[in-house]
């Protein structure tokens, strides 16, 4: 079946005269009636019968103009859509973050990206370090962010973009929240939120457990909205990087003695061709002054 025939037969099926319905179409009565028995051809029976002064749909054309015309309309949307893209009207962006990279990092990129095409199409897929690097093995992410990608692949480019400490985090209502510099020793009578969700969780554990600090009998959260919400309600502590946003009623203090933190890291396939968004987005997260929001 080809998109003309279709074209042809919906023209005939408004106009009801293969006539006028080939001006319509801009070809000659004879190539549109021809299309259209190859048509009906495929389709096994008669779409029209041929009357005069005017055609008339069978029960078979009757059932198919549906069909045919939401073919026709999808073909021609995958076209126009497809001009857009090549001609740079419509952007397309595919990325994964880890979930402990706050997204927030991205936005004011975003509005930046957002004024240069007329229309954006974002895809954000989230999941473990991991899953990054699936995401972008398999091609469906384009960039990846994260602290840390546990994949030794040949292809898979890094370009670090900056190194943050962490930081804890107390609801206003804790002993600790009116301290400018919390020490280790504060630590031995808390019970730790971990966000195991994040890269550096088992790492930044050991460093307190080196340290004296009971962390086996702590809380496990698997998500940001969790933690901030167990934080908020005195339930324990927590550690967060320095890049992540938490609300007024939280309070954020640094730790004496403990040197934790993390590089956070774009990632990309080395040799795949990328969108024009993906180009530009990779050109200014590397070129960006990340000082003022890393520390």
């Amino acid at each position: 079946m080809e998109m003309h025939q279709v074209r042809y037969f919906l023209a005939v099926a408004q106009l009801l005269n293969f006539t006028r319905a080939a001006e319509e179409c801009n070809v000659t009565q004879p190539s549109l009636t021809r299309a259209i028995k190859q048509l009906e051809a495929e389709l096994g029976g008669d779409l029209f019968r041929r009357e005069r002064p005017a055609a008339q749909l069978t029960e078979l054309g009757q059932r198919m103009h549906p069909l045919l015309k939401q073919c026709f309309d999808a073909a021609v949307g995958a076209r126009s859509l497809a001009s857009s893209f090549k001609s740079g009207e419509i952007g397309a962006l595919r990325i994964a973050l880890t979930h402990s990279v706050d997204l927030a990092l991205l936005i004011p990129h975003l509005r930046e990206i957002k004024r240069q095409f007329n229309r954006l199409e974002l895809r954000f897929l989230r999941g473990s370090s991991r899953e990054v690097g699936e995401f972008l093995k398999k091609g469906e992410a384009e960039l990846g962010i994260a602290a840390d990608i546990d994949e030794a692949w040949e292809r898979l480019d890094v370009w670090p973009l900056f190194t943050e400490t962490f930081e804890l985090v107390v609801s206003r209502e804790h002993r600790l929240a009116d301290r400018s510099m919390i020490e280790l020793d504060d630590l031995r009578s808390e019970q730790l939120l971990s966000r195991t969700f994040c890269e550096h969780s088992r790492r930044i554990l050991a460093s307190l457990r080196e340290h004296g600090i009971d962390v086996d009998h702590g809380h496990e959260i698997a998500s940001e909205h969790d933690l901030i919400e167990l934080v908020e309600a005195d339930i324990g502590i927590a550690m967060v990087p320095r890049t992540s946003l938490v609300p007024e009623t939280l309070k954020r203090t640094a730790i004496a003695g403990l040197d934790a933190r993390r590089t956070v890291s774009l990632y990309g396939v080395a040799g795949r061709q990328r969108t024009a968004v993906a180009n530009a987005v990779m050109r200014m997260l590397r070129g960006a002054d990340w000082r003022e929001i890393a520390g």
